[in-house]
């Protein structure tokens, strides 16, 4: 039976219709696309310009047969009572509406319409599908957030019942409540995880430190999907160590559904069945392939809502092996808000923490999970969670550290906390700026 498929067509998604549209994208040579890609975008630019008073506005003055002079949208743009940004087609009750996690610090409603999200579906499961697993039978292990307000928690319940899988919940990372995660493992024929990429390697790591390899105590495993946060080399050795099936770095945005896949090979496959993806520098222009920028994404079907050159909020850059039918994520380097402004005028990334101090504090403490927060320009500070308190020894290692990858004469002010305060999502956000 097929349970998930029957759920989305119950809520008036057109999944056989979806399926059709992909089906034919699939099977265009490399000339078709471009011509189909052409009028795709046209046709969303032109049917927002005739039915949408707020992407009206946002064009007034510009010439819009000229793709590059489009506006691109900002969730700036976007926080603003979904009723003011909907097409004239369709109303609050006619859509299909949700809200972004609020992990960038700009949280928003948007809305797709019935056509549009079923394309978002179909094109999960096709991307699934390229490790054999079937949304209708196979059963996920999910490690998310989930409400915990009464209402609001049964209805993830029944949503994951609907959806063959069982919630993890990513609030408690505990090694109480990993032995619990761990048992539920034993007990149930799980064909696959898929969540939030910090709280499963904190679940690797409890396997770790008791010498357990998951698919030893849950043989029907066979595939680990992250998503959501950065999946780091050493992260992604450990998980198949650990897990001992593949790892597969997923990436998407719930206004958006699946930007993309890694395939068997590796590589991350963008989605082009309803997507147009676009990396742009500082002044909204492209940059060549190989080079870094910003993600900048339109939706093609989604005629509810315009999603229209719509920045993200994240960086990265697509691989010298893409084409227009088939780019190649290359990297994430991170969200455009995690910037470390530095006294003496330099910029770096708010990954560059990540690295300095889990080289320094994993090699010489048994650190599970920190966060750092620049509180000044010369004043960081990092939360920790460790089973001891890290000595004055490896503070000062940590401190050395980022003398080298930053620069001299900062302050670094370390907590140990029990547990760490994660988004209102369950998603862990290692560096935060507080300027």
């Amino acid at each position: 039976m097929k349970q998930f498929e029957w759920s989305l067509r119950l809520k008036g998604f057109p999944v056989n219709e979806a399926k059709k549209t992909q089906a034919i994208i699939d099977g265009f040579t490399q000339a078709d696309y471009a011509n189909y890609l052409s009028k795709q975008l046209q046709a969303i630019v032109a049917f927002h310009l005739e039915h949408t008073p707020f992407y009206n506005t946002l064009c007034q003055g510009i010439d819009t047969k000229d793709w590059s002079a489009l506006p691109v949208l900002t969730k700036a743009n976007l926080q603003q009572p979904l009723a003011n940004r909907l097409s004239d087609k369709y109303t609050v009750k006619t859509v299909h509406k949700h809200k972004t996690s609020g992990s960038s610090g700009t949280p928003f409603e948007f809305a797709k319409d019935n056509f549009a999200h079923a394309m978002t579906w179909v094109t999960f499961m096709q991307r699934y599908s390229w490790f054999n697993i079937d949304l209708n039978t196979s059963k996920q292990a999910r490690f998310y957030g989930i409400p915990l307000d009464t209402n609001g928690y049964y209805k993830e319940r029944l949503k994951d019942c609907l959806g063959n899988r069982f919630r993890f919940s990513v609030f408690d990372l505990s090694d109480a409540a990993l032995n619990k995660v761990l048992h539920k493992f034993k007990r149930t024929k799980f064909n696959y995880i898929n969540g939030y990429t910090s709280a499963i390697v904190q679940f690797a790591k409890f396997l770790k430190r008791n010498n357990i390899v998951l698919k030893d105590v849950c043989p029907t495993l066979t595939v680990c999907i992250v998503t959501s946060e950065m999946l780091f080399d050493d992260d992604k050795k450990l998980l198949e160590t650990q897990f001992n099936i593949p790892i597969v770095n997923e990436y998407g945005a719930a206004e958006l559904g699946l930007i993309a896949f890694e395939d068997q090979d590796d590589n991350w496959i963008v989605n082009t069945n309803h997507l147009y993806v676009e990396i742009l520098d500082n002044n909204n222009q492209p940059v060549p392939y190989g080079q870094p920028g910003k993600i900048v994404v339109t939706d093609l079907y989604n005629r509810a809502h315009p999603f229209i050159r719509y920045e993200l909020g994240d960086l990265g850059q697509l691989s010298i092996k893409s084409t227009l039918q088939r780019p190649i994520l290359d990297a994430l380097t991170g969200r455009t808000s995690d910037f470390i402004t530095l006294p003496s005028g330099k910029i770096a990334a708010g990954l560059t923490f990540y690295y300095v101090t889990k080289t320094v504090m994993t090699k010489d403490a048994n650190v599970k999970e920190f966060i750092v927060e620049q509180i000044k320009e010369d004043t960081f500070k990092i939360d920790y969670v460790a089973t001891e308190a890290l000595s004055k020894t490896q503070q000062k290692a940590v401190q050395l550290a980022v003398d080298k990858y930053l620069e001299p004469n900062l302050n670094l002010i370390f907590e140990q906390k029990t547990i760490l305060e994660r988004e209102v999502s369950g998603k862990l956000k290692q560096f935060r700026s507080g300027l």
